[in-house]
């Protein structure tokens, strides 16, 4: 497995409207496999890999954006206010932040009242998102805006990826890093294969599934498939019902969610895919969240889709963990899935 690719992806600064970094790794990465890059109005980066006349054409999308927070006011004392994206607000508080502002990087933590001063009642609840602030290390708005501070300013957790051992690893943003280097992988073993694929680095997917609407109006694919980092539940205090996923089980089918039914000409061939190579894989048993294959489907008449997925814990938050035995079926199981959907 390549690490080192993972941890520049995790690494990268890409809020929601802003993805040029992970998107520029994409292209240094795979502009040498593919038959055509380029790059449309919204910033989706599009890999075009063309195989046989007769075979159908593939669309796989992973999304380049994460998590973040838009800076929406600087108040008189130099703290910033914000708007988070994809964010819940028990997560925050305390949270180290990195921002990119006029002059470069600005640093910053999610600040709070000390427990000291907390009521009981507040110690129990989660501050609301509007009550939180950034303190960036300013005192007075000017001081703030001298450093490059501005409100439309965005952010992200400062988080960097690190090696747990074991095969265990870390990271910010790894929905959907982790479904940006699987998709890195399929594409490069496409490479003189007799499939039509193209692969989409989309945008804007955690508010609201904007840049695979574009995305798939403009390739118009056969059938579509999202690649992606879904919630793993195996920890404590979660019955096993509930759990939607775990770790070391393999990549996470979806059946349905809030934006998608997977088409079962889809599902069925990741499932007969899975049976035949070994591939050991899992659905997702709450039909919650959405994600590219959302857009996808609706696309002027419709594109046959569906997500395959890689678990991960602690999605939508400053740092998720995953493995590399997953991520490996992961990849392993979106080759099988277009060598069979394209026999």
């Amino acid at each position: 497995m390549d690490k080192i690719l993972l941890e520049k992806l995790s690494n990268a600064f890409g809020p929601p409207g802003e993805e040029t970094e992970p998107a520029k790794i994409l292209i240094a990465e795979l502009e040498g496999y593919a038959d055509e890059v380029r790059t449309d109005k919204m910033g989706n980066v599009f890999f075009t890999h063309k195989g046989d006349e007769e075979a159908p054409l593939i669309m796989l999308a992973a999304h380049t954006d994460e998590v973040g927070v838009l800076i929406t006011d600087i108040d008189d004392n130099g703290f910033l206010r914000f708007h988070p994206w994809g964010i819940v607000a028990n997560v925050l508080p305390g949270q180290r932040i990195v921002l990119r502002g006029k002059k470069g990087n600005l640093y910053g933590i999610l600040g709070t009242k000390p427990p000291h001063v907390l009521s009981a009642a507040e110690r129990k609840a989660a501050i609301p998102s509007d009550q939180l602030f950034l303190d960036i290390g300013a005192s007075t708005r000017e001081m703030a805006e001298a450093k490059g501070a501005y409100i439309g300013m965005k952010g992200v957790f400062d988080v960097q990826f690190k090696d747990l051992g074991d095969g265990f690893l870390w990271g910010k943003a790894f929905d959907d890093r982790v479904g940006c280097y699987v998709m890195c992988e399929v594409f490069k073993w496409v490479k003189d294969k007799p499939y039509n694929v193209v692969a989409v680095g989309t945008v804007q997917e955690e508010v609201g599934l904007r840049g695979s609407k574009t995305a798939a109006w403009q390739v118009d694919p056969d059938y579509g498939l999202a690649l992606e980092n879904t919630f793993a539940m195996d920890m404590p205090g979660v019955a096993p019902h509930k759990q939607s996923a775990g770790l070391h089980k393999g990549p996470v089918v979806t059946i349905a969610d809030r934006s998608v039914i997977t088409h079962p000409k889809v599902l069925g061939c990741i499932q007969e895919a899975a049976a035949a190579e070994g591939i050991p894989y899992q659905y997702k048993k709450i039909p919650s969240g959405g994600t590219d294959a959302g857009s996808i489907h609706l696309t002027k008449a419709g594109i046959p889709s569906g997500v395959i997925a890689n678990p991960g814990r602690y999605i939508h938050g400053p740092c998720g963990i995953t493995t590399e035995e997953d991520i490996k079926n992961t990849v392993a199981l979106v080759k099988a899935f277009i060598k069979r959907i394209s026999s």
